[in-house]
């Protein structure tokens, strides 16, 4: 919990007038505190968490404030965000949200590919940021077999070993990550805005009947990687990819690269919560390497 007084004070420092004495707790979050505030604009929606995890909430701000610029996709704006008050927060436009339609479906097919056209300058991003509360190193690199190699499934596999996870998991990781360069030979994307994190939890209709995202791992890569992501844990409505392959016609070869890219989701579920996402991962690296 927070001093709602001193929380208060801090948030008006930003220019966010908020009263957090009235702090309404919000469900659907595992990793920072969700609250509703009023404010005389409206509602105000904010994150909390220890003052150590600063870094994530600061990491989260800078990837909104990205995909807003690129005006393709729906995002809360960013309010605010600091350490303050004995906590760190982020303070964010509150939208009013409901469980995605076909309409919501469709045009966030439609801007996804329009996101997935915005070139960066290299794979990677300005800073590090997060994915689920693990860090996501995002160094500049030029090729992407070697970005993804390195800062994707090597840095996973690097947490695994850290964590203690099963020797095969690491050995069969460590042969995956070898293969690579030939799993992704075919493929020469140029880095594109990524979300990240698009798995179905992170999506939603807005009440004006548009879609949204939050949460994001934003950094340039290849546009297969958020689609992989949202075939992880269930797919997406058919009009979703309806929408985007009409934009984004799929290149040769996209499905069979896609369990390439939830690897690495699944390793960082794997380091995170362990269980039967470690196995997971073992049945993956498996059918990949045949």
């Amino acid at each position: 919990m927070f001093e709602p007084g001193a929380l208060s004070e801090a948030l008006a420092a930003q220019g966010v007038a908020a009263d957090a004495t009235g702090a309404q707790p919000v469900g659907g979050g595992c990793i920072h505190g969700a609250w509703r505030l009023e404010g005389p604009a409206g509602p105000v929606f904010l994150k909390t968490n220890r003052a150590a995890a600063a870094w994530m909430l600061e990491a989260e701000a800078d990837g909104l404030q990205a995909l807003r610029a690129a005006g393709c996709v729906r995002v809360p704006g960013v309010l605010a965000h600091g350490a303050d008050a004995g906590i760190a927060w982020l303070a964010l436009e509150w939208l009013t949200l409901g469980p995605p339609t076909t309409v919501s479906e469709r045009a966030l097919g439609e801007g996804l590919a329009r996101q997935h056209r915005v070139a960066g300058p290299h794979f990677g991003w300005r800073r590090d940021n997060a994915l689920g509360s693990s860090p996501q190193p995002n160094a500049p690199t030029a090729d992407w077999s070697a970005f993804f190699g390195e800062q994707r499934i090597g840095f996973q596999l690097s947490l695994a070993r850290r964590q203690g996870l099963p020797r095969r998991l690491l050995s069969r990781g460590a042969a995956l990550l070898a293969a690579l360069p030939d799993l992704l030979a075919d493929r020469r994307p140029s880095p594109a805005l990524l979300h990240g994190d698009l798995w179905g939890g992170n999506r939603a209709a807005h009440a004006d009947g548009g879609a949204v995202v939050f949460d994001p791992a934003v950094h340039y890569g290849d546009p297969e990687c958020d689609l992989a992501m949202t075939r992880l844990f269930g797919s997406f409505e058919p009009a979703f990819y309806e929408a985007y392959d009409a934009l984004l016609p799929p290149a040769p070869g996209r499905a069979e690269r896609l369990p390439v890219y939830q690897l690495y989701h699944v390793l960082n579920h794997a380091n995170l919560f362990g269980g039967g996402y470690v196995a997971q991962a073992e049945r993956i690296i498996d059918r990949l390497l045949g």
